[in-house]
């Protein structure tokens, strides 16, 4: 069945998904680092070293990300035609919106700290066009601006002003407007004027989806000066009276703070992720980070070497390159022709990596296959349903279990000196 977009030109100006295959092929970050730089200097392989941070292998659970984050945006415009949008104007200018429904979305993405729930967010939004300046509409003229998503961070002080603040910057920074400086030279003005303010915006501008990240910023506060449950109330509103759909973004801690209010259950379902699992999706990351050594030779990734990272690591994707490149420094230091487990034991050290013994229930990395993130999904776990983390074992044979999705396709030999 078609989707009728007619008179919405917002909604018809959103890209088409990608497929999976197209998808995992741009999301991949490769580092660019020329052939033969193994045989490089030590001052130049240390100046190369810094570019594995530019280093993303892409995973089943990112393109549940992208198809999730896609769908939020598509639902803010379905019901928002320009006449909607223009009469929303103006209800929002005379402080009265109740008489709008709306189908807006909101979620949340949780998970340990490391895990890359950032990065894989900024990545999945990067392949969309942020802003969209439309000059006409079906043979008449159409100016305006249209603005598919921000991403902002949630104030650690939870700041109804200071959010939005950073909404009207992210406004500023996607489309090169003057909302910010406008707004500071009012400084006098009331929190609900500023926040009459961005939702105006928000309707003008057609703001498809606002990411909040940094959620565990309200947990001390929330603790301490009991003031989240003003800032959820303008989230709620906004989300309510603009159409526009919101995301989530923290650890897991923020979980303890949504069990606590049923309405937040229902605004923050989404995805808990938990670290990789010592499985054989485990090993297909940890040989795509393996390819990317820097020395002239080139230490083998033995089960046992495998083993020890994973118990270092827990498993978490950003703790994993870190060894790997820590490792490294360490053995270009000491000019070594090649890095050993003393210096994957040294970097461990170095690093002072602190890996939780328990999680709040979850879902590994390991174990994406579908990506699918609607109204469904689960309740927010208790705070009793915890989960211990694994560890590697040196026995018992690999399981057969499918390598990374994104993997299985895009991953051509890519490392330095291929």
């Amino acid at each position: 069945m078609s989707v009728n977009h007619m008179d919405n030109p917002f909604l018809e100006a959103v890209p088409v998904q990608m497929d999976r295959q197209v998808f995992f092929q741009r999301i991949y970050g490769r580092p660019v680092i020329p052939k033969g730089v193994s045989q490089a200097n030590v001052q130049e392989r240390q100046q190369w070293l810094s570019h594995l941070t530019e280093l993303f292998i892409p995973m089943e659970y990112h393109y549940a990300i992208y198809d999730v984050l896609l769908r939020a945006i598509r639902t803010t415009y379905t019901t928002k035609t320009m006449t909607d949008s223009i009469r929303q104007m103006q209800a929002a200018r005379q402080g009265s919106l109740s008489g709008f429904a709306t189908q807006a979305q909101s979620g949340a993405l949780l998970g340990v700290p490391g895990i890359g729930k950032t990065s894989a967010i900024r990545r999945c939004l990067s392949l969309l066009p942020q802003s969209i300046a439309h000059s006409e509409y079906r043979g008449k003229p159409f100016y305006k601006t249209q603005i598919l998503y921000l991403f902002v961070e949630c104030p650690a002080d939870c700041s109804i002003k200071a959010l939005a603040y950073n909404i009207v910057a992210a406004v500023d920074r996607a489309i090169g407007s003057e909302y910010f400086s406008i707004a500071v030279r009012q400084s006098r003005l009331s929190a609900s004027a500023l926040i009459t303010q961005v939702k105006i915006i928000c309707l003008n501008h057609g703001i498809g989806l606002i990411v909040v990240d940094e959620l565990q910023n309200v947990i001390a506060t929330a603790e301490k000066n009991k003031q989240v449950r003003p800032l959820v109330r303008f989230l709620v509103e906004l989300v309510n009276d603009t159409c526009t759909s919101l995301y989530f973004v923290g650890t897991s801690e923020a979980d303890q703070l949504f069990s606590q209010h049923e309405h937040l259950k229902r605004r923050t379902r989404g995805l808990r992720l938990l670290p990789l699992k010592p499985d054989a999706t485990y090993r297909a990351f940890l040989q795509q980070v393996w390819q990317y050594q820097l020395l002239p030779q080139k230490m083998d990734l033995s089960d046992a070497v495998a083993n020890r990272i994973y118990d270092y690591s827990g498993g978490i994707p950003s703790y994993i390159i870190q060894i790997f490149q820590e490792a490294q420094a360490q053995a270009l230091i000491q000019d070594k022709n090649a890095m050993d487990e003393k210096d994957i034991r040294q970097a461990v050290d170095l690093l002072s990596l602190c890996v939780p013994k328990r999680y709040i229930s979850g879902t590994s990395l390991s174990d994406f296959s579908i990506p699918v993130l609607d109204e469904q999904a689960k309740e927010v776990p208790s705070e009793d349903a915890i989960v211990n983390r694994q560890y590697a074992t040196p026995r018992g044979a690999q399981s057969q279990k499918t390598p990374i999705g994104g993997l299985a396709g895009v991953m051509e030999t890519s490392g330095a000196d291929k």
